[in-house]
């Protein structure tokens, strides 16, 4: 049996299942939510057993009760294929009023039948992601973002190089690529998305979709990875590959892509600002792992390496994801910024707390660092302080080696030195 490899996501379930009935963690397929669920988990029951589905989902028609026996906190392995023990558990924690009780995993949403209640007070949501570089043990964690929160002095230091970038990039967090060879590492992210592609795409709604249609929307949104493109920029980026399809069409494709948790967007900040300046709100396109956009665009780590402008966006994503992961542990979300003057920044990591911190994105040349540090402090003056805190920390991420606080107090920090 392989070793368990400790997750981000175990000291938030511990600590979330203190306070409530049940935790239902959704996520991707292959991310983890089962493996980090049974870590904790007392019992379980797996509704994706063939040798005993069809047994349990008859009695989940009929008497779901009986499946929610067992020593707790019980898991509920794929719940969404049989929904009704949803309220089932929403009932019994009415009446126990107990908390720590049950886990629920899934990596879509229910297909036909919903819940009748919401679940409101009794089950909440966690979401889990791929593996960060930290928990993949491909950053040092030298620098704590909680460390740069709370305003600390910072070093550490990164032995990885470009190259190594480019292979984190394309190999993704998938937990299984950690266990294999390189080779075999790039290959998992291309069999997930044809995974997606020949079966997952249908099933989550039982709505049969074009494979072909689905590769070409991939590849849209591979191309346009960590950019605000619409629909009708992806209509006329997909037009040459399928002159019918329409826009119509194309949101069908992302609410399946959405529900299957491939899309991972990062919505617009909005912010208290000293002038009237328009605020853009639409997301930034992303996919749940930057993995996935190197498989859907066909291409591998030397790919990468031989056209920056991607390699760029694609580093983004990654920064991104980890961001995410980070900020969830600390009880805080990921927005990036744009307004109608053209000031932009990649990441605004906000806390529940008011506390928020500026983060620009950046491969490394020094151009591009004093680039990114101006836009910062940009940024930084078009706050109204009188109306909501000042930025706790100004960083730029990067995919250099060293990390240092320059002489204006803005932190550059490589991404395989961050945790959270």
């Amino acid at each position: 049996m392989e070793k368990y490899m400790p997750r981000i996501m175990d000291s938030v379930l511990t600590k979330r299942l203190k306070l409530y009935g049940a935790i239902l963690i959704t996520g991707p397929k292959w991310c983890g939510k089962s493996t980090t669920a049974k870590q904790i988990a007392k019992s379980y029951l797996e509704l994706q057993n063939p040798a005993t589905r069809k047994n349990n989902l008859e009695i989940a028609q009929t008497r779901p009760d009986l499946l929610l026996t067992g020593e707790k906190p019980r898991l509920i392995d794929e719940w969404q294929d049989a929904p009704m023990l949803w309220d089932a558990i929403r009932y019994d924690i009415d009446n126990t009023g107990l908390k720590n009780q049950y886990i629920l995993t899934g990596s879509a949403t229910p297909r036909k039948e919903q819940p009748k209640h919401t679940g409101t007070g009794r089950i909440i949501k966690l979401f889990m992601r791929t593996m960060s570089l930290y928990e993949s043990n491909d950053s040092t964690g030298e620098v704590s973002l909680e460390d740069l929160f709370n305003q600390k002095k910072i070093n550490g230091y990164s032995d990885k190089e470009l190259e190594d970038i480019a292979f984190l990039c394309a190999r993704g967090g998938w937990p299984d690529s950690l266990t294999a060879d390189n080779e075999g590492a790039l290959i998992i992210a291309s069999d997930y998305l044809e995974s997606v592609i020949s079966n997952d795409i249908n099933t989550v709604d039982e709505i049969t979709r074009n494979p072909t249609r689905l590769r070409i929307i991939l590849k849209s949104l591979a191309r346009n990875i960590c950019t605000t493109a619409n629909l009708t920029t992806i209509k006329e980026d997909t037009l040459y590959n399928d002159a019918e399809i329409s826009e119509k069409t194309i949101a069908d494709y992302l609410n399946a892509l959405s529900k299957l948790y491939i899309i991972d967007d990062v919505m617009a900040w909005k912010p208290k600002l000293r002038s009237k300046t328009d605020i853009r709100t639409t997301n930034k396109r992303c996919f749940v792992d930057p993995s996935l956009a190197v498989a859907a665009l066909g291409a591998s780590d030397k790919d990468l390496l031989m056209d920056f402008k991607t390699f760029g966006l694609i580093f983004e994503a990654l920064c991104l994801r980890d961001l995410k992961i980070y900020a969830d542990c600390l009880n805080g979300d990921v927005f990036f910024y744009r307004d109608k003057s053209g000031l932009e920044c990649d990441a605004i990591i906000h806390l529940k707390n008011g506390n928020w911190g500026a983060i620009e994105i950046k491969i490394g040349s020094d151009e591009s660092i004093e680039e990114a540090a101006k836009n910062l402090l940009k940024l930084e003056n078009v706050i109204d302080t009188d109306k909501m805190k000042k930025p706790s920390f100004l960083m730029i991420l990067t995919a250099g080696k060293i990390a240092y606080q320059r002489e204006d107090g803005i932190y550059v920090v490589p991404i395989t030195t961050l945790k959270m």
